[in-house]
C-alpha cells in the first residue's frame, strides 16, 4: 500500500496562542496519526492537528490506510512499530485490543465537557472501549446521480431493484454493512438485522440477495472510490461513507443525493498502537483532540457527528458556507434516523474472519 503523508508545521504559533495541551512547551516533538484519507482526514487536519500543533509544538505526520488491522498487527508482531495513533472502526477497536495490539484507555482520564461533564458521561453510549475512545459516529448509506436519475431510488429495495432502477451498483469491497443491507433490502426489520445475521439461514439469505445484483456491482475499497464512480457515470448508484457524499456536494458541487434507508451508522476511535514510539504524545493528542471543542470544530467540515454530547450545541454550519446548516447533514439527524442499523460491534469482533472467508470465496464463485 502506498501511503501517503502531509506534516503539519506550525510550531511558531503555539505561544501566541496559548497551551491548553499538557505537553504544551516542552518535550515537543512528532507523532504518526493514521486515518481514512479525504476528506475526513481533512477535517481531522484542520479540527485536530493544526490546533494541537499551535498549542504545543508538537507536529502531526498524516498517513492514510483502508482500515482493518493487519498493518498494526504486522508492525506490533515484527517489533517495528512507526504508527503512534490510529483511527479505526469500533468492531476492529475491539478486536485489535483483545490481540494486545492497542494501549488501554481509562475513560476518566479524558478532559471533562465544555459546560464540565465528566468525560464519562458527555460521551455519546458506545463511545469507548478498553483500549480506544470515539471521535465521531458516521454512516454508510447509498448515493445516487439526481442529474441523471430524476425519480431517484427511495429505499434500500430500490438499490437491489435492476428492473426498476437499471444500472451498475456500486459496494464495499467487505462483507461489513453489506450483509447488513442486502438482510434489510429483503425486508428485515432493522432491529433485528443480527438476529437473523447470527444464524447460518440468515448469512445464506443475504449472499442470496447480493447473488441478485452480484453481476452488475463495480466493488470498491477506498473511500474516495464512490463518489468518483457516480461523478464518472460507471454506477447507478453505489453505497458510501456519508462524509464522502457530502463532501462531494458541498466542495465540488456534486448532483448526489444519498438515501438514509436503512443506513449503517458506526463509530470511528482512536487507539494508541502498543509499542508506540511516541505513546505519551499520542496520549496527549488523543485528550485534545475528544475535547468538545475540537470535536464540534470538526463537524463543520465534514457530516459526521461528534461523539460528546457538549459537542453538538456548538455544531454550527459548513466552513466554506455560512447558508448551510451542518445539524441535517448528521446521521444521527432525527429525519435521518428512522431506520437507521447500528452496527453490532460485538457481532464484527466475533464473526468477522468467517464472514470475510465466506466473502472473499463468494466473490470469485
Amino acid at each position: 500500500m502506498i501511503m501517503k503523508k502531509t506534516t503539519l508545521l506550525l510550531t511558531g504559533t503555539a505561544l501566541a496562542l496559548g497551551a491548553t495541551s499538557a505537553f504544551a512547551g516542552s518535550h515537543t516533538g512528532s507523532i504518526t496519526a493514521v486515518s481514512w484519507g479525504g476528506a475526513y482526514t481533512k477535517s481531522q487536519i484542520e479540527a485536530y492537528h493544526k490546533p494541537w500543533t499551535a498549542a504545543t509544538g508538537n507536529t502531526v505526520v498524516s498517513e492514510d490506510y483502508s482500515g482493518g488491522i493487519a498493518e498494526v498487527k504486522a508492525q506490533v508482531e515484527a517489533g517495528n512499530v512507526t504508527w503512534d495513533i490510529i483511527d479505526v472502526e469500533k468492531s476492529d477497536a475491539v478486536r485489535g485490543c483483545d490481540e494486545g495490539l492497542f494501549m488501554e484507555i481509562d475513560p476518566a482520564s479524558l478532559p471533562a465537557g465544555a459546560d464540565g461533564t465528566p468525560a464519562e458521561e458527555d460521551f455519546v453510549d458506545g463511545s469507548f472501549t478498553d483500549c480506544a475512545v470515539a471521535n465521531i459516529v458516521w454512516s454508510t448509506i447509498f448515493a445516487y446521480d439526481k442529474s441523471a436519475m430524476p425519480n431517484g431510488p427511495k429505499t434500500i429495495a430500490d438499490f437491489f431493484d435492476t428492473s426498476k432502477f437499471p444500472g451498475k451498483r456500486g459496494l464495499r469491497k467487505s462483507p461489513k454493512a453489506t450483509l447488513e443491507m442486502a438482510l434489510a433490502a429483503d425486508g428485515v426489520a432493522p432491529e433485528d438485522v443480527y438476529e437473523v445475521l447470527g444464524t447460518d439461514a440468515g448469512v445464506d439469505r443475504a449472499f442470496a440477495k447480493l447473488d441478485t445484483i452480484k453481476n452488475d456491482v463495480v466493488w470498491w475499497e477506498a473511500g474516495a472510490q464512490p463518489p468518483q464512480l457516480l461523478a464518472d457515470g460507471e454506477v447507478a448508484m453505489t453505497t458510501a461513507y456519508n462524509g464522502r457524499i457530502f463532501n462531494a456536494v458541498a466542495s465540488e458541487n456534486k448532483p448526489f443525493e444519498i438515501v438514509w434507508d436503512a443506513q449503517v451508522f458506526d463509530f470511528d476511535m482512536w487507539a494508541i498502537v502498543k509499542g508506540a514510539p511516541n505513546a505519551d504524545l499520542a496520549m496527549d493528542f488523543l485528550k485534545f483532540s475528544t475535547e468538545t471543542a475540537q470535536l464540534a470544530a470538526q463537524a463543520s467540515y465534514i457530516s459526521y457527528g461528534p461523539a460528546r454530547k457538549s459537542s453538538a450545541p456548538l455544531v454550527s454550519t459548513y466552513h466554506s458556507n455560512p447558508d448551510l446548516d451542518m445539524g441535517p447533514q448528521m446521521p444521527t439527524a432525527p429525519a435521518n434516523f428512522a431506520t437507521a442499523i447500528p452496527n453490532d460491534f460485538e457481532f464484527w469482533a466475533d464473526n468477522a474472519d468467517e464472514l470475510n472467508e465466506r466473502f472473499n470465496a463468494w466473490l470469485i464463485n
